[in-house]
Protein backbone atom coordinates (compact mmCIF):
# COMPACT_ATOMS: atom_id res chain seq x y z
CA UNK A 1 0.00 0.00 0.00
CA UNK A 2 1.36 3.25 -0.71
CA UNK A 3 1.64 6.06 1.78
CA UNK A 4 3.62 9.09 1.83
CA UNK A 5 7.28 7.80 3.09
CA UNK A 6 8.95 9.27 0.51
CA UNK A 7 11.92 11.36 -0.48
CA UNK A 8 12.06 14.16 -2.68
CA UNK A 9 14.86 14.89 -5.29
CA UNK A 10 15.25 18.24 -7.57
CA UNK A 11 16.88 20.86 -8.98
CA UNK A 12 14.81 23.79 -9.07
CA UNK A 13 13.92 23.15 -12.35
CA UNK A 14 12.07 19.50 -12.20
CA UNK A 15 11.54 17.26 -8.94
CA UNK A 16 10.94 13.39 -8.31
CA UNK A 17 9.87 11.49 -5.37
CA UNK A 18 11.28 7.95 -4.42
CA UNK A 19 9.39 5.42 -1.73
CA UNK A 20 11.63 3.31 0.78
CA UNK A 21 12.03 0.76 -1.67
CA UNK A 22 14.11 2.86 -4.36
CA UNK A 23 10.78 4.07 -6.39
CA UNK A 24 10.45 6.44 -8.50
CA UNK A 25 6.92 7.06 -7.94
CA UNK A 26 6.34 10.76 -9.31
CA UNK A 27 7.95 12.73 -11.31
CA UNK A 28 6.47 15.69 -13.68
CA UNK A 29 7.86 16.84 -16.86
CA UNK A 30 9.08 19.11 -18.62
CA UNK A 31 8.03 21.02 -14.91
CA UNK A 32 6.70 20.64 -11.83
CA UNK A 33 3.03 20.98 -13.23
CA UNK A 34 3.65 18.86 -16.19
CA UNK A 35 3.04 15.31 -17.20
CA UNK A 36 3.73 12.76 -14.59
CA UNK A 37 5.25 10.06 -16.45
CA UNK A 38 6.06 8.52 -13.42
CA UNK A 39 2.90 8.65 -11.10
CA UNK A 40 2.43 5.24 -9.42
CA UNK A 41 1.77 7.41 -6.51
CA UNK A 42 -1.66 8.05 -7.71
CA UNK A 43 -1.84 4.29 -9.53
CA UNK A 44 -1.73 3.67 -13.17
CA UNK A 45 -4.61 2.73 -15.98
CA UNK A 46 -6.31 -0.57 -15.50
CA UNK A 47 -4.96 -2.19 -18.75
CA UNK A 48 -1.16 -1.34 -17.42
CA UNK A 49 -1.20 -1.52 -13.43
CA UNK A 50 2.32 -1.87 -13.35
CA UNK A 51 3.27 0.96 -15.50
CA UNK A 52 4.42 4.62 -14.36
CA UNK A 53 7.42 3.82 -12.18
CA UNK A 54 11.33 4.02 -12.17
CA UNK A 55 12.38 1.17 -10.15
CA UNK A 56 15.72 -1.06 -9.45
CA UNK A 57 14.44 -3.94 -7.51
CA UNK A 58 16.68 -6.57 -5.75
CA UNK A 59 15.68 -10.39 -5.84
CA UNK A 60 14.55 -11.67 -2.65
CA UNK A 61 14.40 -8.26 -0.66
CA UNK A 62 14.93 -8.25 3.24
CA UNK A 63 14.93 -5.35 4.14
CA UNK A 64 16.18 -1.52 3.93
CA UNK A 65 17.06 2.32 4.47
CA UNK A 66 17.09 5.80 2.84
CA UNK A 67 18.57 8.74 3.82
CA UNK A 68 19.72 12.12 2.30
CA UNK A 69 23.87 12.41 1.80
CA UNK A 70 24.23 15.07 4.61
CA UNK A 71 23.16 18.87 3.87
CA UNK A 72 22.56 18.21 0.46
CA UNK A 73 19.30 16.62 -1.76
CA UNK A 74 20.89 13.34 -2.91
CA UNK A 75 19.19 10.42 -1.45
CA UNK A 76 20.66 7.30 -1.06
CA UNK A 77 18.64 4.66 -0.62
CA UNK A 78 20.22 0.57 0.72
CA UNK A 79 18.27 -2.63 -0.27
CA UNK A 80 19.06 -5.68 1.00
CA UNK A 81 18.63 -9.30 0.26
CA UNK A 82 19.75 -12.96 0.96
CA UNK A 83 22.57 -12.37 -1.65
CA UNK A 84 23.93 -8.77 -0.91
CA UNK A 85 22.61 -5.17 -0.67
CA UNK A 86 22.90 -2.81 -3.41
CA UNK A 87 22.89 0.99 -2.34
CA UNK A 88 20.87 3.46 -5.20
CA UNK A 89 21.98 7.50 -5.05
CA UNK A 90 19.66 9.56 -6.70
CA UNK A 91 19.66 13.06 -7.76
CA UNK A 92 18.64 16.07 -9.96
CA UNK A 93 22.24 17.61 -10.97
CA UNK A 94 22.56 21.26 -9.82
CA UNK A 95 25.82 23.60 -9.94
CA UNK A 96 27.27 26.34 -11.40
CA UNK A 97 28.72 26.46 -14.73
CA UNK A 98 30.18 29.72 -16.15
CA UNK A 99 28.25 32.03 -13.68
CA UNK A 100 25.05 30.32 -14.25
CA UNK A 101 22.82 27.61 -12.75
CA UNK A 102 22.92 24.05 -14.77
CA UNK A 103 19.94 22.09 -13.60
CA UNK A 104 18.54 20.30 -16.52
CA UNK A 105 15.71 18.27 -17.26
CA UNK A 106 17.60 15.24 -16.07
CA UNK A 107 17.26 12.27 -13.35
CA UNK A 108 20.30 10.04 -12.39
CA UNK A 109 20.49 6.62 -10.69
CA UNK A 110 23.72 4.86 -9.50
CA UNK A 111 23.48 1.85 -8.38
CA UNK A 112 26.72 0.22 -6.04
CA UNK A 113 26.37 -3.45 -5.24
CA UNK A 114 27.97 -3.17 -1.70
CA UNK A 115 27.81 -6.85 -0.20
CA UNK A 116 28.32 -9.69 -2.82
CA UNK A 117 26.96 -9.78 -5.94
CA UNK A 118 22.76 -9.22 -5.78
CA UNK A 119 20.75 -9.92 -8.88
CA UNK A 120 18.47 -6.59 -9.67
CA UNK A 121 15.75 -5.83 -12.02
CA UNK A 122 15.26 -2.49 -13.74
CA UNK A 123 11.80 -1.78 -14.67
CA UNK A 124 11.79 1.80 -16.58
CA UNK A 125 8.06 2.57 -17.15
CA UNK A 126 6.99 5.97 -18.49
CA UNK A 127 3.57 6.68 -19.29
CA UNK A 128 2.15 9.73 -21.03
CA UNK A 129 -0.69 12.38 -20.59
CA UNK A 130 -1.68 11.32 -17.63
CA UNK A 131 -1.57 7.62 -17.70
CA UNK A 132 -3.47 7.71 -21.06
CA UNK A 133 -0.73 6.73 -23.11
CA UNK A 134 1.99 4.07 -23.30
CA UNK A 135 5.56 5.27 -24.54
CA UNK A 136 6.71 3.87 -28.17
CA UNK A 137 9.88 2.23 -27.31
CA UNK A 138 13.01 2.98 -30.14
CA UNK A 139 16.79 2.07 -28.45
CA UNK A 140 20.61 1.78 -29.27
CA UNK A 141 23.51 0.49 -28.50
CA UNK A 142 23.63 2.12 -24.92
CA UNK A 143 20.27 4.25 -24.79
CA UNK A 144 16.66 3.90 -24.88
CA UNK A 145 14.16 6.31 -26.26
CA UNK A 146 10.49 6.41 -24.77
CA UNK A 147 8.52 8.14 -27.30
CA UNK A 148 5.39 10.37 -26.63
CA UNK A 149 3.28 13.01 -28.57
CA UNK A 150 4.91 15.92 -26.98
CA UNK A 151 7.69 14.60 -25.19
CA UNK A 152 11.03 11.72 -25.71
CA UNK A 153 12.73 10.90 -23.12
CA UNK A 154 15.81 9.33 -23.44
CA UNK A 155 17.75 6.85 -20.65
CA UNK A 156 22.01 6.58 -21.61
CA UNK A 157 22.78 3.98 -19.02
CA UNK A 158 25.85 1.56 -18.81
CA UNK A 159 23.38 -1.08 -17.73
CA UNK A 160 23.28 -4.39 -20.27
CA UNK A 161 20.57 -2.55 -22.96
CA UNK A 162 18.77 -5.37 -23.27
CA UNK A 163 18.34 -6.56 -19.51
CA UNK A 164 16.42 -2.94 -19.10
CA UNK A 165 14.21 -3.50 -21.91
CA UNK A 166 13.45 -7.14 -20.71
CA UNK A 167 12.88 -6.13 -17.61
CA UNK A 168 15.22 -9.44 -16.95
CA UNK A 169 16.83 -9.75 -13.61
CA UNK A 170 21.24 -9.86 -13.40
CA UNK A 171 24.01 -9.59 -11.27
CA UNK A 172 25.15 -6.03 -10.46
CA UNK A 173 29.62 -6.81 -9.92
CA UNK A 174 30.53 -2.94 -10.96
CA UNK A 175 28.56 0.74 -10.97
CA UNK A 176 26.09 0.33 -13.31
CA UNK A 177 24.52 4.39 -14.00
CA UNK A 178 21.20 5.51 -15.63
CA UNK A 179 20.48 8.67 -16.93
CA UNK A 180 17.17 9.69 -17.68
CA UNK A 181 16.62 12.67 -19.43
CA UNK A 182 16.21 15.10 -22.63
CA UNK A 183 16.40 13.13 -25.47
CA UNK A 184 19.92 14.32 -26.24
CA UNK A 185 23.73 12.48 -26.46
CA UNK A 186 25.29 13.17 -23.16
CA UNK A 187 28.79 15.13 -23.81
CA UNK A 188 30.16 11.80 -21.51
CA UNK A 189 29.65 8.58 -20.91
CA UNK A 190 27.08 7.79 -17.86
CA UNK A 191 29.68 6.95 -15.85
CA UNK A 192 31.68 9.82 -15.75
CA UNK A 193 28.48 12.08 -15.98
CA UNK A 194 26.88 10.80 -13.20
CA UNK A 195 30.58 11.41 -11.38
CA UNK A 196 31.17 14.76 -12.29
CA UNK A 197 27.37 15.87 -11.48
CA UNK A 198 26.79 14.35 -8.27
CA UNK A 199 30.20 15.70 -6.85
CA UNK A 200 29.33 19.12 -8.43
CA UNK A 201 25.54 18.51 -7.05
CA UNK A 202 26.54 17.68 -3.43
CA UNK A 203 29.62 20.68 -3.43
CA UNK A 204 26.66 23.04 -4.32
CA UNK A 205 24.29 22.28 -2.14
CA UNK A 206 26.79 22.30 0.78
CA UNK A 207 28.01 25.36 -0.04
CA UNK A 208 24.02 26.86 0.00
CA UNK A 209 23.06 25.25 3.41
CA UNK A 210 26.39 26.46 4.79
CA UNK A 211 25.29 30.29 4.36
CA UNK A 212 22.10 29.51 6.15
CA UNK A 213 21.65 31.69 9.59
CA UNK A 214 20.57 28.54 11.49
CA UNK A 215 18.88 28.34 14.92
CA UNK A 216 21.20 26.87 17.87
CA UNK A 217 18.74 23.71 18.60
CA UNK A 218 17.23 21.50 15.85
CA UNK A 219 19.61 22.48 13.14
CA UNK A 220 19.27 19.05 10.90
CA UNK A 221 15.43 19.32 10.76
CA UNK A 222 15.94 23.29 9.68
CA UNK A 223 18.20 22.57 6.92
CA UNK A 224 15.96 19.56 5.39
CA UNK A 225 12.69 22.36 5.32
CA UNK A 226 14.98 24.44 3.89
CA UNK A 227 16.09 22.64 1.12
CA UNK A 228 12.88 21.16 0.59
CA UNK A 229 11.40 24.47 0.06
CA UNK A 230 14.62 26.03 -2.14
CA UNK A 231 13.66 22.74 -4.40
CA UNK A 232 9.90 24.11 -4.29
CA UNK A 233 11.20 27.30 -5.74
CA UNK A 234 10.47 27.29 -9.35
CA UNK A 235 13.56 28.98 -10.38
CA UNK A 236 13.25 29.84 -14.04
CA UNK A 237 10.12 32.19 -13.31
CA UNK A 238 10.44 32.55 -9.59
CA UNK A 239 7.08 30.82 -8.77
CA UNK A 240 6.96 28.81 -5.58
CA UNK A 241 4.49 25.77 -5.73
CA UNK A 242 3.04 24.65 -2.49
CA UNK A 243 3.74 21.10 -3.15
CA UNK A 244 4.82 18.91 -5.59
CA UNK A 245 2.24 16.35 -5.67
CA UNK A 246 -1.42 16.72 -7.11
CA UNK A 247 -4.30 14.55 -5.47
CA UNK A 248 -3.13 13.32 -2.00
CA UNK A 249 -6.52 13.28 -0.08
CA UNK A 250 -6.74 15.65 2.97
CA UNK A 251 -7.97 12.95 4.58
CA UNK A 252 -9.22 9.03 3.29
CA UNK A 253 -11.91 8.80 0.84
CA UNK A 254 -12.42 12.42 1.58
CA UNK A 255 -12.76 13.82 -2.17
CA UNK A 256 -10.73 16.35 -1.16
CA UNK A 257 -8.31 16.28 -3.76
CA UNK A 258 -6.97 18.92 -5.09
CA UNK A 259 -3.92 20.20 -7.23
CA UNK A 260 -1.34 21.94 -5.46
CA UNK A 261 1.68 22.15 -8.19
CA UNK A 262 0.83 26.00 -8.75
CA UNK A 263 2.13 29.03 -6.72
CA UNK A 264 0.02 30.62 -4.00
CA UNK A 265 0.48 33.91 -3.62
CA UNK A 266 -0.29 33.46 0.19
CA UNK A 267 1.76 30.13 0.78
CA UNK A 268 4.76 32.03 -1.08
CA UNK A 269 4.69 34.92 0.92
CA UNK A 270 5.56 32.15 3.94
CA UNK A 271 7.84 30.48 1.88
CA UNK A 272 9.80 33.86 1.76
CA UNK A 273 9.50 35.01 4.96
CA UNK A 274 11.29 31.50 6.18
CA UNK A 275 14.28 31.30 3.89
CA UNK A 276 14.58 34.99 4.56
CA UNK A 277 15.03 34.18 8.15
CA UNK A 278 17.88 31.80 7.70
CA UNK A 279 19.43 34.57 5.32
CA UNK A 280 18.70 32.76 1.96
CA UNK A 281 17.70 35.65 0.35
CA UNK A 282 18.26 34.90 -3.65
CA UNK A 283 14.55 33.37 -3.80
CA UNK A 284 12.95 36.31 -2.48
CA UNK A 285 14.56 38.32 -5.72
CA UNK A 286 13.62 35.71 -8.01
CA UNK A 287 10.13 35.90 -6.34
CA UNK A 288 9.47 39.37 -6.16
CA UNK A 289 10.20 39.52 -10.10
CA UNK A 290 7.78 36.58 -10.63
CA UNK A 291 5.54 38.63 -8.06
CA UNK A 292 5.28 42.36 -9.81
CA UNK A 293 4.84 40.82 -13.43
CA UNK A 294 1.51 39.47 -12.24
CA UNK A 295 1.34 43.39 -10.57
CA UNK A 296 1.82 44.57 -13.82
CA UNK A 297 -1.10 42.19 -15.70
CA UNK A 298 -3.44 42.54 -12.87
CA UNK A 299 -6.71 43.49 -14.42
CA UNK A 300 -8.52 46.36 -12.62
CA UNK A 301 -6.03 45.97 -9.66
CA UNK A 302 -7.62 41.99 -9.58
CA UNK A 303 -5.33 39.18 -8.26
CA UNK A 304 -5.77 35.80 -7.85
CA UNK A 305 -5.01 33.75 -5.11
CA UNK A 306 -3.14 31.57 -7.46
CA UNK A 307 -1.45 31.19 -10.39
CA UNK A 308 0.38 28.96 -12.87
CA UNK A 309 4.18 29.17 -12.33
CA UNK A 310 4.91 30.96 -15.69
CA UNK A 311 2.15 33.05 -14.90
CA UNK A 312 -0.70 31.12 -16.65
CA UNK A 313 -4.07 32.73 -15.46
CA UNK A 314 -6.14 29.81 -16.26
CA UNK A 315 -6.06 26.79 -14.58
CA UNK A 316 -8.74 24.76 -15.53
CA UNK A 317 -9.84 22.52 -13.14
CA UNK A 318 -10.54 18.63 -14.61
CA UNK A 319 -10.96 15.04 -13.17
CA UNK A 320 -8.52 12.23 -15.09
CA UNK A 321 -9.86 9.24 -15.94
CA UNK A 322 -7.06 7.01 -16.09
CA UNK A 323 -5.44 7.54 -12.87
CA UNK A 324 -7.82 5.77 -9.58
CA UNK A 325 -5.73 7.96 -7.27
CA UNK A 326 -4.00 7.63 -4.26
CA UNK A 327 -4.46 4.27 -2.60
CA UNK A 328 -7.40 4.32 -4.71
CA UNK A 329 -9.16 7.40 -3.64
CA UNK A 330 -9.55 9.49 -6.32
CA UNK A 331 -10.52 11.65 -7.97
CA UNK A 332 -7.20 12.71 -9.62
CA UNK A 333 -7.83 16.77 -10.97
CA UNK A 334 -5.73 18.67 -12.81
CA UNK A 335 -5.82 22.41 -12.41
CA UNK A 336 -7.66 24.44 -9.34
CA UNK A 337 -10.88 26.11 -9.49
CA UNK A 338 -9.41 28.73 -7.05
CA UNK A 339 -8.14 30.37 -9.76
CA UNK A 340 -11.76 32.03 -10.47
CA UNK A 341 -11.46 32.60 -6.52
CA UNK A 342 -12.03 36.14 -4.70
CA UNK A 343 -9.40 35.56 -1.61
CA UNK A 344 -9.24 39.16 -0.17
CA UNK A 345 -6.17 38.54 1.96
CA UNK A 346 -4.19 37.51 -1.23
CA UNK A 347 -3.36 41.33 -1.28
CA UNK A 348 -1.71 41.49 2.17
CA UNK A 349 0.38 38.19 1.41
CA UNK A 350 1.86 39.93 -1.87
CA UNK A 351 2.37 43.16 -0.08
CA UNK A 352 3.75 41.08 2.35
CA UNK A 353 6.22 39.28 0.01
CA UNK A 354 7.57 42.32 -2.05
CA UNK A 355 7.86 44.41 1.39
CA UNK A 356 11.41 43.39 2.57
CA UNK A 357 12.68 44.19 -1.25
CA UNK A 358 12.51 47.28 0.02
CA UNK A 359 14.47 47.08 2.94
CA UNK A 360 17.24 44.84 2.43
CA UNK A 361 20.45 46.09 1.71
CA UNK A 362 22.06 42.93 0.74
CA UNK A 363 19.80 42.55 -2.26
CA UNK A 364 21.57 42.36 -6.05
CA UNK A 365 18.51 44.04 -6.90
CA UNK A 366 16.54 47.49 -5.73
CA UNK A 367 12.72 48.61 -5.37
CA UNK A 368 12.03 52.09 -5.69
CA UNK A 369 8.72 54.20 -6.02
CA UNK A 370 7.91 53.17 -9.38
CA UNK A 371 7.76 49.68 -7.83
CA UNK A 372 5.78 51.49 -4.70
CA UNK A 373 3.18 52.96 -6.98
CA UNK A 374 2.02 49.65 -8.16
CA UNK A 375 2.05 48.18 -5.08
CA UNK A 376 -0.65 51.23 -4.37
CA UNK A 377 -2.51 49.91 -6.81
CA UNK A 378 -3.20 46.85 -4.70
CA UNK A 379 -3.20 48.73 -1.06
CA UNK A 380 -5.78 50.53 -2.51
CA UNK A 381 -8.19 47.26 -3.70
CA UNK A 382 -7.21 46.01 -0.23
CA UNK A 383 -8.63 48.72 1.01
CA UNK A 384 -11.78 48.58 -0.44
CA UNK A 385 -12.04 44.93 -0.33
CA UNK A 386 -11.35 44.43 3.55
CA UNK A 387 -14.87 44.32 4.71
CA UNK A 388 -15.99 42.31 1.66
CA UNK A 389 -17.14 38.88 1.66
CA UNK A 390 -14.83 36.18 0.13
CA UNK A 391 -14.16 32.62 -0.13
CA UNK A 392 -11.24 33.13 2.67
CA UNK A 393 -7.49 31.22 3.21
CA UNK A 394 -9.34 27.88 3.44
CA UNK A 395 -10.66 28.62 -0.56
CA UNK A 396 -14.47 27.45 0.32
CA UNK A 397 -16.09 26.87 -2.40
CA UNK A 398 -20.00 27.61 -1.74
CA UNK A 399 -20.37 30.24 0.60
CA UNK A 400 -18.81 33.60 1.26
CA UNK A 401 -18.63 35.74 4.01
CA UNK A 402 -16.34 38.53 5.30
CA UNK A 403 -13.31 36.67 7.01
CA UNK A 404 -11.43 37.30 9.61
CA UNK A 405 -7.69 36.14 8.19
CA UNK A 406 -8.61 38.08 5.06
CA UNK A 407 -9.32 41.67 6.51
CA UNK A 408 -6.68 40.94 8.57
CA UNK A 409 -4.20 40.55 5.98
CA UNK A 410 -5.70 43.60 4.15
CA UNK A 411 -4.84 45.57 7.34
CA UNK A 412 -1.02 44.38 6.79
CA UNK A 413 -0.73 45.40 2.91
CA UNK A 414 -2.27 48.76 4.15
CA UNK A 415 0.34 48.77 7.39
CA UNK A 416 3.72 47.50 5.27
CA UNK A 417 2.92 50.33 2.50
CA UNK A 418 2.79 52.70 5.14
CA UNK A 419 6.42 51.43 6.16
CA UNK A 420 7.31 51.33 2.58
CA UNK A 421 6.53 55.05 1.88
CA UNK A 422 8.16 56.09 4.89
CA UNK A 423 11.49 54.18 3.84
CA UNK A 424 10.92 55.90 0.52
CA UNK A 425 10.70 59.60 2.30
CA UNK A 426 7.13 59.82 1.37
CA UNK A 427 4.88 60.96 4.57
CA UNK A 428 2.41 62.06 2.90
CA UNK A 429 1.35 58.37 1.23
CA UNK A 430 3.03 56.94 5.04
CA UNK A 431 0.53 58.84 6.58
CA UNK A 432 -2.80 57.98 3.88
CA UNK A 433 -1.70 54.09 4.12
CA UNK A 434 -1.45 54.53 8.44
CA UNK A 435 -4.66 55.94 8.32
CA UNK A 436 -6.45 52.88 6.19
CA UNK A 437 -4.53 50.42 8.00
CA UNK A 438 -5.96 52.15 11.55
CA UNK A 439 -9.68 51.99 9.83
CA UNK A 440 -8.79 48.33 9.23
CA UNK A 441 -7.81 47.38 11.96
CA UNK A 442 -10.77 49.35 13.70
CA UNK A 443 -13.12 47.40 11.80
CA UNK A 444 -11.23 43.81 12.82
CA UNK A 445 -11.06 44.76 16.71
CA UNK A 446 -15.41 45.65 16.10
CA UNK A 447 -16.99 43.01 14.48
CA UNK A 448 -14.28 40.11 14.99
CA UNK A 449 -14.62 40.18 18.58
CA UNK A 450 -17.18 37.58 20.05
CA UNK A 451 -18.52 38.11 23.59
CA UNK A 452 -20.06 35.04 23.31
CA UNK A 453 -16.84 32.98 22.22
CA UNK A 454 -14.03 35.29 24.41
CA UNK A 455 -12.63 34.77 21.29
CA UNK A 456 -11.92 36.33 17.80
CA UNK A 457 -14.12 34.36 14.96
CA UNK A 458 -13.81 32.90 11.89
CA UNK A 459 -16.05 36.24 10.85
CA UNK A 460 -17.16 39.26 11.24
CA UNK A 461 -20.22 39.12 13.57
CA UNK A 462 -19.64 35.62 13.52
CA UNK A 463 -19.18 32.91 16.32
CA UNK A 464 -17.31 29.79 14.65
CA UNK A 465 -14.01 29.63 15.48
CA UNK A 466 -10.80 29.01 12.71
CA UNK A 467 -7.38 28.48 13.52
CA UNK A 468 -6.30 31.57 10.90
CA UNK A 469 -6.79 34.27 13.42
CA UNK A 470 -3.46 33.24 15.16
CA UNK A 471 -2.09 35.26 12.30
CA UNK A 472 -2.41 38.25 14.08
CA UNK A 473 -0.03 37.69 16.24
CA UNK A 474 2.37 36.76 13.27
CA UNK A 475 1.60 40.07 11.48
CA UNK A 476 1.76 42.08 14.28
CA UNK A 477 -1.78 43.17 14.55
CA UNK A 478 -1.58 42.84 18.26
CA UNK A 479 0.43 42.90 20.64
CA UNK A 480 1.29 39.37 22.19
CA UNK A 481 0.00 40.43 26.00
CA UNK A 482 -3.30 41.78 24.61
CA UNK A 483 -5.62 39.87 26.23
CA UNK A 484 -8.19 39.13 23.67
CA UNK A 485 -5.04 37.96 21.74
CA UNK A 486 -4.13 35.42 25.19
CA UNK A 487 -8.15 34.43 24.90
CA UNK A 488 -8.25 33.45 21.53
CA UNK A 489 -5.39 31.24 21.97
CA UNK A 490 -6.54 29.43 25.12
CA UNK A 491 -10.18 28.86 23.02
CA UNK A 492 -8.96 28.05 20.00
CA UNK A 493 -6.75 25.24 21.86
CA UNK A 494 -9.52 23.91 23.94
CA UNK A 495 -11.60 23.57 20.36
CA UNK A 496 -9.44 23.18 17.55
CA UNK A 497 -6.29 20.93 19.49
CA UNK A 498 -5.72 17.67 19.44
CA UNK A 499 -3.07 17.13 20.86
CA UNK A 500 0.11 18.53 19.23
CA UNK A 501 -2.30 19.03 16.09
CA UNK A 502 -4.60 21.60 14.98
CA UNK A 503 -7.92 21.69 12.83
CA UNK A 504 -8.18 24.58 10.66
CA UNK A 505 -11.86 25.51 12.38
CA UNK A 506 -14.76 24.05 13.46
CA UNK A 507 -17.68 24.46 11.11
CA UNK A 508 -18.32 22.44 8.43
CA UNK A 509 -17.30 23.33 5.31
CA UNK A 510 -18.60 22.44 1.71
CA UNK A 511 -17.08 18.09 2.29
CA UNK A 512 -18.48 18.20 6.09
CA UNK A 513 -16.38 18.12 8.88
CA UNK A 514 -12.43 18.45 8.53
CA UNK A 515 -11.18 14.62 9.73
CA UNK A 516 -7.56 15.54 9.61
CA UNK A 517 -5.57 18.05 10.94
CA UNK A 518 -3.64 20.76 9.12
CA UNK A 519 -0.13 21.05 9.71
CA UNK A 520 1.06 24.59 9.51
CA UNK A 521 -2.27 25.29 11.96
CA UNK A 522 -0.33 23.19 14.48
CA UNK A 523 2.48 25.86 13.63
CA UNK A 524 0.95 28.98 14.29
CA UNK A 525 -0.30 27.80 17.52
CA UNK A 526 3.22 27.31 18.78
CA UNK A 527 3.88 30.80 17.47
CA UNK A 528 1.22 31.90 19.54
CA UNK A 529 2.08 30.25 22.13
CA UNK A 530 5.36 31.87 22.41
CA UNK A 531 4.21 34.85 22.12
CA UNK A 532 2.20 35.32 24.92
CA UNK A 533 4.78 33.35 27.45
CA UNK A 534 3.84 29.73 27.48
CA UNK A 535 6.94 28.77 26.00
CA UNK A 536 8.02 25.52 27.40
CA UNK A 537 4.68 23.84 26.43
CA UNK A 538 5.25 24.97 22.86
CA UNK A 539 8.96 23.54 23.02
CA UNK A 540 7.59 20.27 23.66
CA UNK A 541 4.76 20.58 21.06
CA UNK A 542 6.99 21.08 18.77
CA UNK A 543 9.17 18.13 19.49
CA UNK A 544 5.86 16.12 18.88
CA UNK A 545 5.47 17.47 15.87
CA UNK A 546 8.95 17.12 14.73
CA UNK A 547 8.05 13.05 15.50
CA UNK A 548 5.67 13.28 13.01
CA UNK A 549 7.99 13.86 10.11
CA UNK A 550 8.34 10.72 7.81
CA UNK A 551 11.81 9.21 8.17
CA UNK A 552 13.53 12.12 6.08
CA UNK A 553 12.48 15.17 8.31
CA UNK A 554 9.74 15.68 5.14
CA UNK A 555 5.64 16.60 6.09
CA UNK A 556 2.62 16.33 4.21
CA UNK A 557 -0.64 18.94 4.45
CA UNK A 558 -2.30 17.06 6.76
CA UNK A 559 -2.16 14.32 9.48
CA UNK A 560 -4.21 12.45 11.19
CA UNK A 561 -4.57 13.14 14.94
CA UNK A 562 -5.19 9.59 16.02
CA UNK A 563 -2.85 7.90 14.29
CA UNK A 564 -0.41 10.52 13.02
CA UNK A 565 -0.48 9.52 9.37
CA UNK A 566 -0.06 11.66 6.86
CA UNK A 567 -2.47 12.89 4.32
CA UNK A 568 -2.83 15.62 1.54
CA UNK A 569 -0.27 17.02 -0.96
CA UNK A 570 3.40 16.18 -0.60
CA UNK A 571 5.82 17.53 0.61
CA UNK A 572 3.63 20.60 1.48
CA UNK A 573 5.57 23.62 1.79
CA UNK A 574 3.36 25.42 4.39
CA UNK A 575 4.46 22.23 6.62
CA UNK A 576 8.29 22.85 5.99
CA UNK A 577 7.98 26.72 6.90
CA UNK A 578 5.98 26.04 10.32
CA UNK A 579 9.25 23.74 11.11
CA UNK A 580 11.84 26.42 10.15
CA UNK A 581 9.46 29.05 11.81
CA UNK A 582 9.06 26.67 14.99
CA UNK A 583 12.82 26.03 15.45
CA UNK A 584 13.62 30.16 14.75
CA UNK A 585 10.93 31.09 17.28
CA UNK A 586 12.01 28.66 20.07
CA UNK A 587 15.31 27.57 19.83
CA UNK A 588 17.95 28.65 22.85
CA UNK A 589 19.89 31.54 21.67
CA UNK A 590 23.81 30.80 20.92
CA UNK A 591 24.83 32.65 23.75
CA UNK A 592 23.46 30.03 25.75
CA UNK A 593 26.34 27.93 24.80
CA UNK A 594 29.01 30.09 23.83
Amino acid sequence: MRNLDLGLIGNCSVSALIDRQGQVVWCCLPRFDGDPVFHALLGAPASAPDDGVFAVEIENQTGGSQAYVENTAILRTTLRAEGGAIEITDFCPRFYVRDRVFRPQMLIRRVVPVEGNPRVRIRVRPRFDYGSRAASITYGSNHIRYVGDKLTLRLTTDAPIDYVLEETAFKVTEPIHLVLGPDETLAEGPAEAAHVFRENTANYWRGWTHRLALPLEWQDAVIRAAITLKMCAYEPTGAIVAAMTTSIPEAPNSVRNWDYRYCWVRDAFFVLRALNSLSAVRTMENYFRWLMNIVDDALGGHIQPVYGIALERRLTERTIRDLPGYRGMGPVRVGNQAHEHFQNDTYGSLVLGAAPVFFDSRLFMTAGPADFSQLEVLGERAFYLHDKPDAGVWELRSRARVHTSSSLMCWAACDRLAKIATRLDQPQRAALWAERAKTIRDAILARAWSDKRQAFVESFDGTHLDASVLLMGEVGFLPPNDPRFVATVERIEEVLGAGPHLLRYEEADDFGTPETAFNICAFWRLDALARIGRREQAREKFEELLRVRNHLGLMSEDTDPSTNEAWGNFPQTYSMVGIINGAMRLSRPWDAVV
